[in-house]
């Protein structure tokens, strides 16, 4: 899909986690599961026998998944929910699964004490992992997806004509305006770091671009500030594998590394035009992503590159 066509499926799927509850979210769940994994089996409840505490199952990477999306977050009933259903799957489904994938529709994130809980929970099952599951995950896993099969679990067409403009993700807006409103305070004179060039020149980036990437470098430990400690840290490596996914898509429908990043600006900034300094913010978080290596390849060991200088 282009750029235009995600964002639209993005606004579809957002648009659906606001009104999802309950049984609804459960098969929209199934929906995008089963279109994603061959190997899922949309668990359904059957009389006395209910669901056995499962609500999918991932017969090859043996997971078991429990869905919870009331329209109300309630930390007690989650709580009775989450235990209710890993005590049924121990029982009933004992040999079934290793690792317990609790599905949430909560599209702020995870409540503190709900991580709480399933770190602590993890901590007295040392036999089964533990994952979480909410709209950041459900969306990558419908990146995933092509067109038609994106239509059927979305309910929609998704437009062939560019139709969104601006459309900015909203899981990196609290990072923009952070690193907008950081980079004023910055010191305009700091040097440049040693920017080690053989990455930059294995994946041909010169120029313009170069320089931008490099720029920003400047900033990127603004970017592990913010997404330092806690729950902060899951939030970075759920927008880092975000970052990988449409990295993965883009580079595999553009040739050239500068219309590469070009694609990834978008990502973060939507298509529309933005002000200068909000478009400085988005190159600190390419630059920290790329610097983390999920975007771009490392070069393999023992790669000599060309040695480009690069001005400030």
């Amino acid at each position: 899909m282009q750029f235009e066509q995600r964002m639209y499926a993005r606004l579809k799927f957002l648009g659906l986690m606001a009104e999802l509850y309950e049984t609804a979210f459960e098969d929209f769940f199934h929906r995008l599961m089963c279109a994603r994994y061959p190997d899922f089996l949309d668990v359904r409840t059957h009389g006395r026998l209910g669901d056995q505490g499962a609500d999918g199952l991932a017969l090859h990477e043996r997971k078991l998944y429990a869905c919870y999306a009331p329209q109300t977050v309630d930390v007690v009933q989650v709580k009775q929910k989450l235990m209710s259903d890993l005590a049924k799957a121990l029982e009933k489904r004992s040999g079934q699964f290793d690792t317990f994938v609790f599905v949430h529709n909560d599209r702020r994130g995870m409540h503190p004490r709900i991580a709480t809980l399933l770190s602590e929970t993890d901590a007295g099952h040392p036999d089964v992992k533990f994952e979480q599951m909410g709209t950041r995950r459900l969306w990558y896993e419908c990146m995933r997806l092509d067109q038609e099969a994106a239509e059927e679990v979305l309910g929609c067409q998704i437009p062939i004509q560019p139709v969104i403009h601006g459309v900015g993700m909203d899981d990196l807006a609290p990072l923009l305006k952070h690193l907008r409103d950081q980079r004023v305070a910055a010191d305009p004179l700091m040097p440049l770091p040693d920017v080690e060039p053989g990455k930059l020149d294995f994946n041909r980036l010169h120029g313009d671009a170069r320089q931008d990437l490099v720029r920003g470098m400047r900033h990127s430990h603004l970017v592990d500030a913010f997404y330092e400690g806690g729950i902060r840290a899951v939030e970075h490596d759920e927008v880092a594998q975000g970052f990988r996914l449409y990295y993965e898509q883009v580079r595999q429908e553009w040739t050239e590394p500068e219309d590469v990043l070009w694609q990834l600006e978008m990502y973060v900034l939507g298509n529309g035009s933005q002000q200068p300094r909000v478009q400085r913010a988005a190159w600190v978080i390419l630059a920290h992503f790329f610097e983390r290596c999920d975007i771009f390849d490392a070069p393999p060991p023992g790669w000599a590159g060309s040695g480009v200088e690069v001005s400030a």
